[in-house]
Parts: structure tokens; C-alpha cells; sequence
């Protein structure tokens, strides 16, 4: 793996810049840019921040509804082993905040010691989280409902993203959320969720075990879908097996959307507090 143009330049910066280090992890379906509000607020309050790319991640929201093939074939190993090149070049180990699937690869991180502290918001599900509520399958359905689509890139129509990543906000906001950064994604990250607990060999495994994690905060949506409130809990509860400090906060009528929409600034204020107490 190589780092491209742009995170080889965020590294370099970050480096430079001698403040402690957040790298932002996207998710399934979304791009780094939905992050820039964040890195905004972050920076203004004194943190240099990175945005690293999934591989193969196309610049734009246009360049990916122009070329969606780009997405697929990918695996959560792939992701999680680019992210901790990236943090590898850094001179000082970073905090690492990730959504959805970001949320599982930022706990991968955190449990290869890679992380100083950690925040895992509306995380997939890893081998051991047993809940899978509805909703869960719901979402997950317009990929692991074929089997074809294990080697595809699958995009959300409006309706499934409505349901999915928009169902707690008002429908104008879901439509504007959905134009702005809904993009395709692997259709081999579900399967491997999905079948984290029946497959010994599952790339959705966390070390939680590791002394060397950090302090970690949990946050999930009450209204989630795709990764519904029971399921942030449960990942918790095995979290906190860890010697070091582990905590989960539950956002309140807050769905997948949580960190892209008009309410974001409540969420990055709690993770703001926790990284200033722990880090």
C-alpha cells in the first residue's frame, strides 16, 4: 500500500505541526470530505487533523457517482491496514474517531495499540457483538440480499438511505444529505459483518484485550437503523473487559446521520470533551 498525494501531505502537516494528531475515519457509503466540518472545529481548537482515504476512495462525491466500480472488492482488512500505514508516519500516536464502519476499523486500530485515545461512533458490529435488531438486517438488506453483489459496488437509492443513515431528520434534510455525500461502497464489507460470528477466520474480529488500547468512548444514535443502540451497547460491554477506561454516551433521537447532519456539532462537542479529559 502507498499513501496518496493528499495524506501523504496531511501527514507531513500534521507532523509539522507539533499538536496532538485526530484521524477521522469514514464509513460505508461515505466519503472523507464529510468529515470537514469536524476537521474545522477540531483544528480551531488547537488538534492538527487527518481525513485518510479508504484505497481507491475517488476525490469527489461526483468523481464516485461517476465511477462506482472504484468501491468494490474492498475488505475490512484492507481499510484498517491502510489507515494504520497512515498513522504509522505519524510522529505522535493520534486519536482516532470513526463512523459506521469507521467505527469497527477505529476499534481495530485502537486494539493494535495504535490509538491514544479512541471514539467508535455508530460502530458495525465485530465478532462477539450478538444483538442484530431488525433495522440492522433492514439496512443491511440492499447488499446482503444478493449474493452477487459479495464482489459489487452497491449504492443507496433515496429510500433505503432515507431509512437507513436519514430516518431521524426532517425530509428536506434527508434529501440534501443524500445529494451530498451518499456515494457506492463495497458490498463485501456487509457480508463480512454479517458473517463475523459464524466465520473463526472473520475480518471483523477487535482486540479489546490489548493493555495498550487507550481510553475509549462509544457513542451510538437512539433512532440508529444501521447500527441500532443495542448494538453500540454491546460492543461496550466487551469493550470494557479492557483495563483501560471505556465509556458510552447515547445520543438521544439521533439516527446513522449523526455526524453529517444539522446536528453534528452536539456529537464532535461530546467527543471534544472526552479527547481534552483523556488525552
Amino acid at each position: 500500500m502507498s499513501l496518496t498525494d493528499r495524506e501523504d501531505h496531511e501527514v507531513q502537516r500534521a507532523n509539522a505541526a507539533g499538536r496532538t494528531p485526530v484521524v477521522f475515519v469514514h464509513g460505508l457509503w461515505l466519503l472523507p470530505a464529510a468529515w470537514q466540518p469536524w476537521r474545522t472545529l477540531f483544528e480551531a481548537h488547537g488538534y492538527a487533523t487527518l481525513a485518510p482515504d479508504w484505497p481507491d476512495d475517488p476525490a469527489t462525491v461526483a468523481d464516485a457517482r461517476a465511477y462506482p466500480a472504484a468501491f468494490a472488492g474492498k475488505k475490512i482488512k484492507q481499510v484498517t491496514d491502510h489507515m494504520a500505514e497512515v498513522i504509522g508516519r505519524l510522529t505522535t500516536r493520534p486519536a482516532v474517531i470513526g463512523h459506521s464502519f469507521g467505527g469497527l476499523i477505529t476499534q481495530q486500530l485502537a486494539g493494535r495499540g495504535l490509538a491514544a485515545v479512541s471514539v467508535p461512533i455508530d460502530p458495525a458490529p465485530f465478532r462477539g457483538v450478538l444483538p442484530l435488531p431488525f433495522s440492522e438486517l433492514r439496512s443491511a438488506w440492499p447488499v446482503i440480499g444478493n449474493p452477487a453483489n459479495y464482489r459489487r459496488a452497491v449504492s443507496l437509492t433515496y429510500r433505503q438511505f432515507r431509512y437507513s443513515f436519514a430516518n431521524a431528520v426532517n425530509e428536506p434534510e434527508a434529501k440534501e444529505l443524500y445529494e451530498a455525500h451518499s456515494v457506492a461502497g463495497s458490498g463485501k464489507l456487509p457480508f463480512q459483518a454479517a458473517m463475523a460470528n459464524v466465520n473463526p477466520g472473520s475480518q471483523a474480529k477487535v482486540d479489546t484485550a490489548n493493555p495498550d488500547r487507550g481510553p475509549m468512548l462509544l457513542i451510538g444514535g437512539e433512532k440508529d437503523h444501521v447500527a441500532p443502540w443495542p448494538v453500540t451497547n454491546a460492543s461496550y460491554r466487551r469493550q470494557r473487559r479492557n483495563r483501560g477506561l471505556t465509556t458510552v454516551h447515547k445520543m438521544p433521537d439521533r439516527g446513522h446521520s449523526l455526524v453529517l447532519d444539522s446536528g453534528w456539532r452536539e456529537v464532535a462537542d461530546v467527543v471534544l470533551a472526552f479527547l481534552k479529559e483523556h488525552n
